[in-house]
């Protein structure tokens, strides 16, 4: 039905669907069953549903027909999911599938995630707000679900006959297991596992470096996005459900704090803290870090360049846990390197 918005299985090594039982909804923890178990190297195809149309007293045809969204038009497995998976007490609203457990991942190490390919499962999605949400949390007064079509020919997002909005689809969520110390924990707030950053650089042909906390990694991803400004100030993107194709590499010589990301032109380093001021000090410290390990500067050095070259933004400003990033350009560096690692 939605095939004309999927990437063909033949391009990945395994493809992961998501079914009520390779789904979590609204919560992450360590050492659940391997949805899927890959080796290093191996690239996945991960089928990510949005849980607009989830959340609420009707069904996802429901939901979406009120908006003119025939039921052939709904994925099959929204409804699955619905009828059949109940979201814990306490938990948030995100629909993660996983865990993939990538062989040979050890606490300490880095996992690499390669974000190879990502395509449309639907052509709509939704940016839902109301009140106590968001960065203006009395703004609005009721719950306000729009939906926004979009025109894929066109690679744009319909806001209204007179906006149109291109897009940029990415993962809101990409997450490893989180220490068991936590517990099981919110999918809400992102972490050093990485979780919900929101991050909107982290769209087709970039990486993400994770660090390891459990053995396998175990890997989930969710909470499609179609386009989102850095801040996602109303608490919501384009809301959607998305195909991830994902490359897995596991290093051992590069261990990590916090999560990193590489873009076609950029480092990029992350503060996160439910204190604005301390994600920016954090991340300011990563890139310090960064390019004192990775370029040889001093610290005086790494520390002026950051102030001459490193664009500061926000990607996360609503979930509890703020995120700042730091990105370093590639392009003042003669040598330009292609990836922080390489294959």
């Amino acid at each position: 039905m939605m095939d004309n918005y999927t990437a063909s299985p033949m391009s990945a090594d395994a493809v992961l669907r998501s079914t009520p039982q390779t789904v979590l909804w609204g919560y992450l923890a360590a050492n659940l069953p391997p949805a899927l178990t890959v080796k290093s190297g191996q690239v996945v195809q991960i089928e990510a549903l949005s849980h607009q149309g989830l959340t609420t007293d009707k069904d996802p045809v429901s939901f979406f027909g009120r908006y003119g969204i025939p039921a052939e038009e709904v994925l099959p497995d929204a409804t699955a999911v619905y009828s059949q998976v109940k979201r814990p007490k306490g938990a948030s609203v995100h629909v993660l599938t996983g865990p993939v457990y990538i062989e040979g991942a050890e606490p300490g190490d880095v996992l690499e995630v390669r974000i190879v390919d990502i395509r449309f499962r639907v052509p709509y999605g939704v940016n839902n707000t109301g009140p106590g949400r968001g960065v203006l949390p009395d703004l609005v007064k009721g719950p306000t679900p729009k939906l926004i079509r979009l025109d894929l020919d066109r690679n744009v997002a319909v806001f209204s006959p007179e906006i149109e909005v291109p897009l940029h689809p990415f993962m809101g969520i990409m997450a490893v297991a989180p220490p068991t110390s936590l517990g099981m924990i919110s999918s809400t707030p992102p972490g050093i596992w990485g979780g919900n950053m929101d991050l909107k650089e982290l769209g087709k042909g970039s990486t993400l470096f994770l660090p390891v906390f459990n053995n396998g990694a175990q890997f989930f991803t969710g909470d499609g996005h179609a386009v989102q400004g850095d801040g996602e100030v109303d608490g919501g993107a384009v809301e959607i459900s998305l195909t991830p194709t994902l490359q897995f590499l596991v290093h051992k010589d590069r261990p990590l704090k916090i999560p990193m990301a590489e873009t076609r032109d950029h480092f990029i380093a992350m503060g996160m803290s439910v204190d604005l001021n301390e994600a920016t000090r954090i991340a300011v410290e990563e890139a310090v870090r960064f390019l004192e390990k990775e370029k040889g500067l001093s610290a005086a050095e790494a520390y002026a360049l950051s102030s001459i070259a490193v664009d500061l933004a926000i990607a996360e400003a609503v979930d509890v846990v703020n995120l700042v990033y730091a990105k370093i350009p590639k392009r003042i560096f003669k040598d330009n390197p292609a990836y922080w690692h390489k294959a």
